[in-house]
């Protein structure tokens, strides 16, 4: 049983991984960067593993190009 809970958590981190690693690329496709991107170490250490993204902090630019990034455009208001 504890190997089915492993097996499981293993696949948790590994697609919480691949998150980051999708989050990390498309954040670079739009000119933005945040350092501290990553998994949470806390949240890995539960049994089983409930990993949470940890987003970081950034510059008061980097905030603003995410807010740019994330609001719909004015063109697309009309």
């Amino acid at each position: 049983m504890k190997e089915d809970i492993t097996k499981a958590s293993t696949g948790t981190i590994g697609t919480a991984q691949e998150a980051v690693a999708e989050l990390r690329e498309a954040l670079a496709s739009a000119g933005i960067t945040l350092p501290s991107l990553g998994l949470d170490v806390v949240t890995l250490a539960a049994d089983p593993p409930r990993p949470l993204v940890e987003l970081g902090c950034c510059t008061v630019e980097t905030a603003r190009l995410l807010a740019a990034a994330v609001l719909p455009r004015e063109e697309s208001r009309s």
